[in-house]
């Protein structure tokens, strides 16, 4: 049965690395995965078309497609709208509210080959492998009463921290199943010592703890965990925690692997459908420079085989792709600090594709 993906490139750096991740794609059909890949406008480049982030069209796209491949949205060129349901950002925090991608999956693991492009030293980050599960549709980010209002003759800002039972056990069981399927032991992030928000998130997450008994359920304040991501990061192996929460930790836990150009990324939602996208910016300060790193992106289309797509072959040929170019020493410049040996967007799309199809052979 044919599976619909839609390609979403977006802003900055987006349209370079979407178009290695269209490469990959059309190498991916050629190797007979039946697959058709539609593409849309999201973001600053959907607001400078059509003056919205998130338009019908995109969004009616997005519900019908069996998967969803984003690059980035936002940059400095779309800081001065003033209306702010009209920035970039909100294109994706819209698909994430209608699609119901409540699940957001973001490995930091750490290749062999780049331990000395950590900021930490070798021995700290040699076998990295965390997963951390945030919570996606809730939290902060999207509870009401919130905005930017006069009060007693100054202006004030406002937002709301607010999560349900049932948006906390969701999250809760996704990260414990996670768990079971790797060491068993899962952390989590809270601020029960100040916040009632998270204290009935840990009271959730030890009520669902006896549900699943081949898992060690620990806790840790997020202030702790951030010191303990760059003091002994291997302790962890499954993080659960919130939305705000988790934004802060996993691009912290991304810089442990040397770049957070390598790392992908998937949201999920309750009936499997997936939007998959890599966890750095719109870099638009490299944009149309063929400087990007295109990896994350091209293993975003690894993660969208593997949890939507039920492909995991395919999954592992790019991945061990991706592993040669990296053993054959070729780097674009975020994981080298040689600029003169680094390697463009261009180029490593075509080493990937190089070493993905020498596998069939």
């Amino acid at each position: 049965m044919t599976r619909n993906v839609l390609l979403l490139p977006g802003d900055g750096i987006g349209p370079e690395i979407a178009a290695q991740a269209a490469r990959l794609l059309e190498a991916c059909q050629k190797a007979g995965l039946d697959i058709e890949v539609e593409e849309a406008l999201v973001g600053g480049s959907a607001y400078d078309a059509h003056g919205e982030p998130l338009p019908a069209a995109t969004l009616d796209k997005a519900k019908a497609a069996d998967a969803i491949l984003l690059g980035a949205v936002g940059g400095p060129k779309w800081d001065s709208i003033e209306d702010l349901s009209k920035r970039p950002e909100k294109g994706l925090l819209g698909l994430r509210k209608n699609l119901g991608l409540f699940g957001n999956l973001r490995p930091a693991l750490l290749y062999p080959q780049l331990a000395d492009a950590s900021s930490l030293k070798p021995e700290l980050v040699s076998g990295l492998d965390i997963m951390i599960v945030r919570e996606l549709t809730g939290g902060i980010y999207f509870g009401q009463p919130r905005g930017i209002e006069e009060r007693n003759g100054e202006r004030v800002g406002y937002n709301t921290y607010v999560y349900s039972e049932s948006e906390i056990e969701r999250i809760g069981r996704v990260a414990f199943e996670m768990a079971q399927k790797r060491s068993k032991k899962l952390c989590s992030v809270d601020k029960a010592n100040v916040l009632e928000v998270t204290m009935l998130w840990r009271e959730v997450m030890e009520r669902l703890a006896p549900e699943y008994p081949d898992v060690e359920l620990s806790h840790m304040y997020v202030d702790n965990a951030a010191m303990q991501l760059v003091r002994a990061p291997k302790q962890f192996d499954v993080v659960v925690t919130g939305n705000m929460f988790g934004d802060i930790l996993s691009d912290a836990a991304a810089m442990l692997t040397g770049s957070i150009g390598m790392l992908p990324s998937a949201s999920l939602n309750e009936s499997g459908q997936g939007m998959y996208e890599p966890c750095h910016g719109s870099a638009p300060d490299i944009a149309g420079k063929n400087l990007a790193n295109p990896l994350a992106m091209m293993l975003s289309v690894a993660m969208m085989l593997r949890y939507s797509l039920d492909e995991n072959a395919m999954a592992e040929r790019i991945e061990n792709a991706v592993g040669k170019v990296l053993d054959d020493g070729l780097r674009t410049a975020d994981l080298t600090a040689d600029s003169a040996s680094a390697i463009g967007t261009d180029a490593m799309g075509d080493a990937v594709l190089e070493a993905f199809a020498r596998q069939s052979a």
